[in-house]
Formats: structure tokens, C-alpha cells, sequence
């Protein structure tokens, strides 16, 4: 199955107030784009709308493949070692790339550590982490650089290049250069 995620006359309203409207795009296999904007301009609420996690005012979403989402709310059981967080949700996706993934976002050395304790960029990495564990065909990475040192988001860089070159689809919503070479989709505020 190939990835395609499409996207065709999108607006999305927060109460009274229209945050983007005629938002149209379409990716498939091996694409990325990087979604920028000013807080506060509908950056979050599309990607949430591309998860299926909330509906648009206006327009539709097509998707085939799966989809991986992050965002800040990383759902890593606190009062755990890193290890059981992330091994309970291993054990619900079939995570076959754990242990690869551990390695490659810096982990193995945090494992016995409660998720209490990281730092932002650690909690951000075994989020990371969790969510490459789904073997997505999509992935929505939400602000994916917030906490992270230069080394981290080389690390980032360097899985969603291999993501996309397995034919995976990215789409980064990111106030951050992601210091990848992909088109950009700037929102900017409705006036």
C-alpha cells in the first residue's frame, strides 16, 4: 500500500474566530512538508485535524496508511522507568524497531530512569521514540524540536529521512528550521 494523505479546502474555526480557511495539499509516499506560522494560527489544530482527532469547519481529509501522531502530550506513564513506559506501549503497536530506536534517539542510557525525572528534550525523544514504535505510514510531529539539543535534532533529521525513504509520509508543524529540504506550507493570521 502506498502512504497518501490529502487535504482539500480545509478551515478550521475556534469558536468565533476562523483560524485558516481554502487549505488544500496533498503528499504521498516519501513526501514531507513543514507547516510554520505565528502562534496561534491554526498549526496544532491542523495537524490534530489531519490525525482525524478533530473535525474541519469546512473541507475533507483523505488518508491511506496509518497514522502516528506527536504532539505534547507525549502518554508516558510518569510514576515508570523509561523502560516499562515505553515497553507497555511497545507491547500494544508490535513496536519490531524498539531497540533500534532507543539507540538512534539516545535513550539507552535513561532507561532505568522514572519519566518523572527527564528533562524536556529526553521526555521529547522517548516520545519520539514511542511514536516510531507504531510503524506508521504517516507521521504528525507537532513542535517535534521543542527541548532538543543540536545532536537531538540531527537524530530527529535523521529518522524522518529514513521514514520518507521507506515511503513514509511527514508532515512538521515547527516554529524551529527542521533542517531538512522540504517545501514549506506558512499559515499566517486571518484577518
Amino acid at each position: 500500500m502506498q502512504a497518501h494523505l490529502s487535504a482539500n479546502d480545509l478551515a478550521c474555526r475556534r469558536g468565533e474566530r476562523l483560524l485558516f480557511s481554502g487549505l488544500s495539499l496533498s503528499l504521498e509516499a516519501g513526501d514531507a512538508l513543514h507547516v510554520t506560522g505565528p502562534n496561534g494560527v491554526g498549526k496544532t489544530s491542523l495537524m490534530r485535524i489531519l490525525a482525524g482527532l478533530a473535525r474541519p469547519f469546512t473541507g475533507s481529509v483523505e488518508c491511506t496508511g496509518s497514522i502516528a501522531m506527536l504532539d505534547e502530550r507525549l502518554a508516558l506513564d510518569t510514576d515508570h522507568t523509561l523502560r516499562d513506559a515505553l515497553a507497555f506501549w511497545e507491547r500494544l503497536d508490535g513496536a519490531c524497531n524498539a531497540a533500534q530506536m532507543r539507540a538512534a534517539l539516545g535513550l539507552l542510557s535513561l532507561l532505568d530512569i522514572p519519566v518523572r525525572y527527564l528533562s524536556t528534550g529526553q521526555r521529547k525523544r522517548a516520545g519520539l521514540a514511542r511514536m516510531a514504535g507504531q510503524n506508521a505510514d504517516i507521521w504528525l510531529l507537532d513542535e517535534p524540536l521543542n527541548g532538543l539539543d543540536t545532536d537531538a535534532q540531527a537524530s530527529v533529521a535523521g529518522l524522518i529521512a529514513a521514514h520518507r525513504a521507506q515511503g513514509g509520509i511527514c508532515v512538521i508543524a515547527s516554529h524551529q528550521p527542521t533542517g531538512l529540504d522540504i517545501p514549506q506550507l506558512a499559515l499566517e493570521p486571518m484577518r
